[in-house]
């Protein structure tokens, strides 16, 4: 499990390791865990990636498992792209649709069993800078919308029975940028990891920022843009995204809370007038 703490690296940025270490040792460490197993990946996924239908999704059930671990036989759709596949573990009954990409350097990714990956969606674990929480865990039953993108690089965990929609973005890193004399790319990145527990739903296009944690059975609307954690069984909307109400209240009890910010806000508005004409009193006087 991710434990969300703030980790931060300096480590030089892609072109620069690349610079390093020669552009073509760089890549193959990037799509690959050595030389020989490089070959043997590509060799297998240029033989059968592109095939379409239940023969290519047959083959690849095959093979597939030389190059990933999968507990059963990987439904994986043509065009799909695989970078280290020897850090993907698929559940049983995991379906990977058209155009799905997966990069899993170094800690790894997991898709629990009967979990749904739909069309043009990428999960992406690049951690070149040594980030030590690193890695994407999926939970059962779950369903990553077309189009999502999930960001893995200071740990992404999402429990079982998750939703969701098209175009969601998890993205569990961010950038310093304290200092506006140099550029944002080599002043390193951050990293607390996000937590999605069982049972949420999140809405189309919506954003979870690094550090969130979405509780069990919570509700974000589309759109929406998280930047703070969202309790369990409650409804979170807007951008920022706000805790709009509890999922778990009865319609008198959603009413009763409705009523008491009513009233807290009229109150507030009442002392700040009364303030605001003291004020003006005092101004008058002095006057």
């Amino acid at each position: 499990m991710v434990d969300q703490t703030l980790h931060l690296s300096k480590a030089p940025d892609a072109a620069a390791v690349a610079a390093q270490q020669g552009r073509l040792r760089y890549y193959i460490r990037a799509q690959s865990t050595g030389v020989v197993r490089y070959v043997l990946e590509q060799a297998i996924l240029g033989l059968l990636r592109g095939i379409p239908s239940v023969v290519g999704i047959g083959l690849r059930a095959v093979a597939y498992r030389l190059i990933l671990q999968s507990e059963g036989w990987p439904v994986v759709e043509d065009h799909v792209r695989l970078c280290q596949p020897a850090n993907i573990h698929l559940g049983q009954n995991v379906y990977l649709d058209h155009g799905v990409y997966l990069h899993a350097c170094p800690a790894g990714i997991f898709i629990g069993q009967d979990t749904f990956v739909m069309h043009g969606s990428e999960l992406h674990v690049y951690n070149f800078r040594d980030l030590p929480d690193a890695g994407i865990w999926i939970g059962r039953n779950c369903f990553i919308g077309e189009s999502s993108i999930i960001r893995g690089q200071g740990g992404v965990v999402i429990g079982d029975g998750v939703l969701l929609a098209p175009g969601v973005q998890i993205l569990a890193v961010d950038h310093v940028f304290d200092d506006p004399s140099r550029p944002v790319l080599s002043q390193g990145i951050t990293a607390h990891g996000i937590t999605v527990e069982d049972g949420a739903w999140i809405g189309a296009g919506a954003i979870i920022l690094d550090g969130v944690r979405v509780g069990v059975r919570a509700v974000v609307g589309a759109g929406a843009v998280v930047a703070q954690d969202v309790p369990a069984r409650a409804l979170a909307l807007g951008v920022p995204a706000r805790v709009k109400r509890r999922l778990d209240l009865d319609e008198e009890d959603v009413s009763r809370e409705a009523s008491q910010e009513e009233r807290t806000v009229d109150d507030g508005e009442l002392r700040s007038y009364v303030e605001d004409q003291g004020r003006r009193a005092r101004w008058v006087s002095y006057q």
